[in-house]
């Protein structure tokens, strides 16, 4: 007897250290089937290629259902049982990382994938999959901005004007922050522009000491310096930023003296029924102009390694990179 065929797809893997397109079996097992429609490339998919983890990459996904539903993916699939998860706090579930896509189990940079029930966030007419993808970043930086309670009328830097700048800007921006942003390239500080964010003065030279808030979303030593430097006395540093390249130094004597809080924000999570993924979703239908300020670039899924080149080429022009399998 002819064995059975095993039907593939094609999916990007890392492969000596680089993102490349293979043949998989197409994925099978509990859960949601979801043909992509587009996957963005993260600051975080870059690191992971040094990682060699054997699963499909990709965390930042939007697509469609069977029936044709559109959808964004929280990529997570925690145990649900746990304190963490009780408390709606599931990016602290014991799972861990084996438990979000593209790191411990299969992501979206492919033509398909199975997601959990509970990861899916409906799209409301007037959002394309195409854009979707941005859901998760957004979502990030909703979370961050909970956790940091940004409050109307308070004022607020972002520094780092990459996609979680960006993100963290209109967040705070949704919730009544007055939002000024410190970007490195001149395409970015366009993109705030465009998005309503302020450049500082810092005509006096003094880091203006003077925020409420002050979000870290560049993921250095010197952002986060910076955004001590910036925030006032009693106010709040949010780490939004991932620090990859090990620990940091931090003037300690400066945050005491002058008794910032700092805030750590990891993923997204919810309060109560609300998720931070579902206020994303809502965010990005009301702000349309998000998706055109921060995806510069788009790319099928068999040009994955020009994709991920122009991804690490910040000063090229790269804000959002994103694969449409």
């Amino acid at each position: 007897m002819r064995a059975a065929t095993v039907p593939t797809m094609q999916a990007v893997r890392c492969v000596g250290g680089a993102p490349v397109v293979v043949d998989v079996p197409r994925p099978d097992g509990d859960g949601v089937r979801v043909r992509v429609g587009s996957a963005g490339i993260c600051g975080s998919d870059l690191h992971l290629l040094s990682f060699g983890l054997p699963t499909v990459m990709g965390h930042e996904i939007a697509g469609t259902l069977l029936d044709g539903t559109a959808v964004a993916i929280e990529p997570i699939d925690p145990c649900g049982t746990c304190d963490a998860c009780a408390a709606g706090e599931s990016q602290r579930c014991v799972r861990g990382p084996g438990m979000i896509m593209g790191v411990g189990r299969d992501g979206g940079m492919a033509e398909e994938c199975i997601v959990p029930s509970s990861s899916l966030a409906r799209l409301p007419a007037g959002v394309a999959v195409r854009d979707a993808c941005l859901v998760e970043p957004l979502a990030v930086a909703v979370h961050g901005v909970r956790r940091g309670r940004v409050a109307p009328g308070e004022r607020a830097v972002v520094i780092g004007g990459g996609t979680i700048g960006l993100a963290a800007a209109v967040a705070a921006q949704a919730v009544g922050g007055r939002v000024d942003q410190v970007a490195r390239h001149d395409h970015q500080r366009a993109a705030a522009e465009r998005l309503g964010a302020t450049a500082p003065d810092d005509g006096d030279g003094d880091g203006d000491g003077d925020y409420d808030v002050a979000i870290e979303a560049a993921g250095s030593p010197d952002a986060l310096a910076d955004a001590i430097a910036r925030c006032r006395p009693g106010g709040r540093v949010i780490l939004l930023g991932s620090y990859w390249d090990g620990p940091v130094a931090l003037d300690a004597m400066a945050v005491c003296n002058r008794e910032i809080d700092l805030v750590p924000a990891t993923m997204y999570g919810r309060v109560g029924p609300s998720r931070d993924v579902d206020v994303a979703v809502a965010l990005l239908a009301r702000r349309p102009e998000v998706a055109g300020a921060l995806i510069t670039h788009r790319f099928p899924l068999d040009a994955v390694a020009e994709a991920f080149v122009a991804a690490r080429d910040r000063a090229a022009g790269a804000i959002k990179v994103v694969l449409e399998p």
